[in-house]
């Protein structure tokens, strides 16, 4: 006997035709839908299924729903993904309902990036790239521990002022300076953040610092999420 789960997520009910829209951007079918007695869709990709339960009072802002997708290529999927966004939106969407986030290499063992749909639901789709997919312990270094924390906040707990003040205390240091690599991470990452939360005068001006810096080619080939990130954000 073979089990499977599905998740089965909230939606407000005048929401699911733009979230079934969304679904059809990233390749999904929607396999299933039912306005009465109650609102109801089923979207399905390959093996992954998910489905849809219409809510009135449902506030998409204050959303805690989600589900992980695990797959063996997350590389692909993430371009795709993005690439169907585009082509439905007129652009990639990095902020606001929907949106899409960053790939990136995760502490706990995972590639992976966010994704929110128009109700507040957050899609993570992640690769294992380590057998041990426990949080690892925070490093000791005042910056590496930095991008650590502020990582987890942004891209994991989904906490964006959270990740920005651990950032901003860390820039702030006149005692200690980040390697050039660490500086560019946390440059990106708090512009990143920025312009996620609508401050883009902020955002242009931590993109801009963080493309001025100097690294060598092993250093540019360490960082080289980061550096496609930069890029994509300075667009």
């Amino acid at each position: 006997m073979t089990e499977k789960t599905i998740p089965l997520l909230p939606c407000r009910t005048e929401l699911l035709q733009p979230v079934l829209d969304f679904y059809t951007a990233l390749g999904f079918k929607t396999t299933f839908q039912q306005k009465s007695p109650y609102a109801y869709a089923v979207v399905e990709r390959g093996e992954v299924e998910l489905q849809f339960l219409g809510m009135k009072e449902y506030d998409p802002a204050g959303s805690y729903s989600g589900c992980y997708i695990t797959t063996e290529r997350v590389d692909e999927l993430h371009e795709t993904f993005r690439a169907g966004l585009k082509a439905a939106y007129g652009k990639v969407p990095a902020r606001g309902l929907p949106r899409i986030g960053p790939l990136k290499d995760m502490s706990y063992g995972m590639r992976q990036f966010l994704m929110t749909d128009p109700t507040g639901t957050s899609v993570r789709v992640g690769q294992a790239i380590s057998e041990d997919q426990s949080h690892r312990p925070a490093p000791k270094g005042t910056f590496a521990r930095a991008l650590h924390m502020a990582d987890l906040y942004a891209d994991s707990k989904e906490d964006l002022p959270g990740a920005a003040k651990i950032i901003d205390r860390v820039l702030r240091l006149t005692d200690e300076r980040p390697t050039p690599v660490q500086l560019l991470r946390l440059l990106v990452l708090r512009g990143d953040i920025a312009q996620r939360l609508g401050d883009t005068e902020t955002a242009a001006r931590l993109l801009e610092r963080a493309a001025g810096g100097e690294l060598t080619e092993e250093e540019r080939d360490s960082v080289r999420d980061t550096l496609a990130r930069l890029a994509e954000l300075r667009a």
